[in-house]
């Protein structure tokens, strides 16, 4: 159905366009006519028609005002105009105002036909966008609740996949660099720092997630998580390392009016912990403060900042370097950790010249930090005397480039413990399985025989049989049983049906195509070929 409105001070213009319309699109049209300019904008805006085919002359406004008046608040209505006139000023008029059509009277049937055509053309046309926007927005409506607690969930359990946190932020269309974590605890009501009731109200915010979910996001430009347990956990993005006063201010008294109104929507008491502004990287320690903050304090909304909670730095302090040196040591990324270092001291050196005892006791620090990263990535034995010659060396060293050597020299250490570990682990569970089939081809050994007696799972066993060999268990154990077999067929005089059995086959037949697809001939024909040639 298409609404058209005819807007002409003649009546028999209005009777002949009237008759033309239905009897060229019969009732997939509703007609509607002024003749005065202010008629037509009142007709227009009650009516809002999909098409108007307007006069430019008419008593009172002209067309080309009503026109401009009627754009403003249907916008968009496609518009015909019709003019005794072929004047240059109003077509120039009409095309700013996105007419689609300017025909001179007298009128042909023909060209209002085909006017009316293409309107609905397009008029049809911008149906199915807005149709296929809003099933869009529909989906996305769906999908987006799911991705963004996706990013909080990477958030919190601190995503060692960059990219997995850069796709959700691409999907979300977030730029931001920085943020802060909040979280927002329910229960059915507040007695001293906790909430009672926590598994019950949990089970009751559930049904009304969709609606807390919306206040957050009426309140804050945020990320808001699943339910866990009797808490939500949201990301708000920040364009900033810091947040000054009067911002922290205004954020406090926002979470308390949100706090007020998800009480007295959903009958459910909530509380608002908030942590600091943080790098991405650090978002998770940031949900940490804002639990820390609600459980330091007994009020509804608890900022971070406001407490004595955390540790404070002095102006100056990289601790920027310092966080990222131990993030590529725990990653046992040598060249990484040791430029951090290197940059990290270089600041000790610039700076706190005349500190020579707190830049050693610093670098003592470090290391004894890096090594516990190490202990703690498995595969080393700790020896509570391995450290005892430690201070005095450090007593001992006179300057900074001594003091540099060592520093960096157990930085790398630490780091290539981490990684070495790891892969002399990898390298050991492959020479056990190694040997476990080597013993065993005979029978019927499978995958997960052989994970069981390494002890690891089956997938993680496969993945590092297969980094480790560049062959999968299969193939492996198939060349075990292939080599053997040319040796039973080169050396005795053993039948096939034997050789087969001490081969780990059970199926003579099958054990022939396996022989056949690795050296090109059966069994049989490798024997006589051997024998052939001796």
């Amino acid at each position: 159905m298409y609404k058209i409105m005819l807007a002409d001070d003649e009546g028999i213009v209005i009777d002949s366009l009237k008759f033309i319309i239905q009897k060229e699109f019969g009732d997939c049209c509703e007609i509607e006519f002024a003749k005065t300019g202010r008629s037509v904008i009142e007709l227009a805006e009650s009516y809002r028609p999909d098409i108007a085919v307007m006069d430019i002359q008419m008593p009172g406004i002209n067309g080309i005002e009503a026109m401009k008046e009627i754009r403003s608040f249907s916008r968009n209505t496609v518009f015909i105009v019709m003019s005794a006139y072929d004047k240059f000023d109003y077509a120039k008029e009409a095309i700013k105002l996105g007419v689609m059509e300017y025909i001179t009277k007298p009128m042909e049937r023909t060209k209002i036909i085909e006017a009316l055509k293409r309107a609905m053309a397009k008029i049809d046309a911008d149906r199915e966008k807005r149709s296929n926007d809003l099933i869009i927005k529909e989906k996305l409506e769906t999908v987006e609740p799911i991705i963004e607690s996706g990013l909080v969930y990477n958030i919190l359990l601190k995503e060692h996949f960059k990219e997995d946190i850069e796709s959700y932020m691409s999907i979300l269309d977030l730029k931001a660099d920085y943020g802060y974590m909040m979280a927002v605890v329910c229960g059915d009501e507040q007695k001293g720092n906790h909430m009672t009731n926590a598994i019950g109200s949990s089970i009751r915010i559930s049904g009304k997630y969709l609606e807390v979910r919306n206040s957050l996001k009426e309140y804050f430009k945020c990320v808001v998580g699943s339910i866990m347990s009797n808490k939500i956990a949201v990301f708000v993005p920040c364009d900033e390392h810091f947040e000054d006063y009067n911002e922290r201010i205004e954020l406090i008294n926002r979470a308390r009016e949100l706090v007020r109104k998800l009480r007295k929507n959903t009958d459910i008491s909530f509380r608002i912990g908030i942590g600091s502004v943080r790098t991405m990287g650090d978002l998770s320690e940031s949900y940490q403060e804002a639990l820390k903050a609600l459980v330091t304090t007994t009020g509804s909304v608890a900022h971070v900042d406001d407490l004595p909670l955390g540790c404070e730095y002095e102006e100056n302090y990289p601790i920027d370097l310092e966080k990222s040196m131990f993030e590529r040591i725990e990653r046992g990324d040598t060249d990484q950790a040791l430029e951090a270092a290197d940059n990290y001291f270089e600041w000790m050196r610039e700076t706190q010249s005349g500190s020579i005892m707190a830049v050693k006791l610093k670098i003592l620090e470090f290391v004894l930090r890096a090594e516990t990263l190490a202990y703690r990535s498995g595969g080393q034995t700790y020896r509570f005397n391995a450290r005892d010659e430690y201070l005095p060396q450090i007593i001992e060293m006179e300057d900074f480039d001594h003091m540099k050597t060592w520093f960096l020299t157990k930085i790398s250490e630490a780091c290539k413990n981490i990684i070495g570990k790891k892969e002399e682990r990898s390298y050991s569970i492959v020479e056990q399985a190694k040997q476990y089939i080597k013993e065993n081809f005979a029978k019927e050994i499978s995958l997960d025989d052989v994970s069981r007696t390494v002890n690891i799972s089956p997938y993680y066993f496969s993945k590092i049989f297969k980094e480790e060999t560049d062959e999968n268990f299969i193939e492996y154990l198939t060349n075990i049983r292939m080599e053997k077999a040319k040796e039973l067929l080169n050396n005795t005089d053993y039948s096939m049906k034997e050789i087969c059995s001490l081969c780990g086959y059970s199926d003579p037949n099958y054990f022939s195509r396996s022989f056949k697809k690795k050296t090109g001939v059966t069994p049989t024909e490798y024997k006589e070929g051997k024998n052939s040639a001796n």
